[in-house]
């Protein structure tokens, strides 16, 4: 049974202005680190890289979110708010100093604090989001995902433009915003009860950990069926594109197109789990986003486009879902089970993306496209084995 303090942080209101700055904040933060991918030209030509190397230093980012966990069962034993609060500012300095770096070593542990950064960020601020939000557990989870995919969006454009104004070593100066957010997010946040409820403190790991484990194996199922779907829309789609006698243009824009929608998904799709239930949602999206991939391989020319957008809005929209279901599956350790879920999603990415490049080497990408949309069909009969909690409507 939730604790009396969970029961209350379900049925209090929205608290959408803390609600939003938290999402501003994921927003900053996630532009900061979307910075690495656009400079890679920049530091393979300035080091001499190869690419093995070059492709080494997004390991040094993403590596350290296999720790959440461990942040996670800290956050719901001690107050980790200024986790949130500072995460900001500490990506901002360490990505914006990428250009001053004098040698590759010195980038890779700048990229490792960074990870650590991260990571304490999206174990500790889904959560903290989700006790705001009251019973609105998916709208707020929309939110949450909203910043996360402005902040993919606008890190490439933000740090190509001041490597155009300023410089690759000019490029410190972009540090000021992620600092100013962490400013902010403190006036906003400090008042914040950051501690848990006195069960969750008494609840060992081991014993919280195992009780995962009905859960996570069917939705890590579900998730590695739709990492084939999703790598192939929103990592190869570019090079898909480009390979059926695209420009260059066109194929970067596809790609915008699909991420814009998935930032109309997940603010919607939250909202829409919370009215009509999560498991629902989530099945329409495991049934639909198949087929309109299968649709998208078999349509020519600007019949496209529609269909990415639909694609991306379907594709996407059911994260917050799933970070809802996580955290109202084990209310007395929310942050434990967010800090599981996020190792298992980058855990699960890393592999599947290798898989389909490999696929599409031997078979070609459209094949692969489409083995994945198959396999993405096989996530249907898993939401099944999910466990029903008391009032989900599916």
């Amino acid at each position: 049974m939730p604790s009396v303090t969970d029961s209350r942080s379900t049925t209090r209101g929205f608290e959408a202005g803390r609600v939003l700055v938290i999402s501003a904040g994921h927003a900053l933060h996630d532009t900061y680190t979307a910075f690495l991918p656009p400079l890679l030209p920049l530091l393979i030509q300035r080091f001499a890289l190869a690419r093995a190397e070059a492709g080494l230093l997004s390991v040094f980012l993403s590596a350290p979110s296999l720790i959440q966990p461990l942040i996670g069962h800290l956050a719901d034993r001690l107050s980790l708010r200024y986790l949130v609060i500072l995460s900001p500012a500490i990506s901002a300095i360490l990505m914006s100093l990428l250009g001053l770096a004098p040698s590759y070593a010195v980038i890779a542990m700048l990229l490792i604090v960074a990870g650590l950064s991260s990571a304490s960020l999206h174990a500790v601020g889904p959560v903290m989001a989700g006790r705001l939000s009251g019973g609105n557990l998916g709208r707020g989870m929309g939110f949450w995902m909203l910043g996360g995919e402005l902040g993919r969006t606008l890190g490439p454009i933000v740090i190509v433009t001041g490597v155009r104004f300023f410089g690759l070593e000019g490029s410190a100066y972009l540090m000021a915003g992620g600092v100013a957010a962490s400013f902010l997010l403190y006036l906003r946040l400090r008042d914040v009860p950051g501690r848990p409820t006195t069960e969750a403190a008494r609840l060992p790991w081991r014993d919280a950990l195992g009780g995962m484990g009905r859960f996570f194996i069917p939705l890590s199922g579900i998730m590695i069926a739709r990492a084939f779907l999703l790598t192939a829309i929103t990592t190869y789609l570019p090079t898909f594109l480009s390979e059926k006698g695209e420009t260059l243009f066109l194929a970067g824009g596809a790609l915008t197109l699909v991420e814009g929608a998935g930032v109309v998904g997940a603010l919607l799709g939250g909202s829409a789990s919370d009215r009509w239930g999560r498991r629902l949602i989530l099945g329409i999206s495991l049934l639909t986003t198949p087929l309109l991939l299968l649709a998208f391989l078999g349509a020519h020319g600007w019949t496209r486009l529609p269909l990415l957008l639909v694609l991306g809005f379907a594709g996407i929209s059911v994260t917050p879902v799933v970070m809802a279901l996580v955290q109202e599956n084990f209310p007395r350790n929310r942050a434990l089970a967010n800090g599981v879920y996020m190792a298992i999603s980058f855990g699960i990415r890393s592999v599947v993306i290798v898989l389909v490049g490999a696929l599409g080497d031997r078979y070609g990408l459209h094949r692969a496209f489409g083995a994945g949309a198959l396999i993405s069909l096989l996530g249907l009969p898993l939401l099944l084995l999910l466990p029903i909690r008391k009032g989900d409507r599916t």
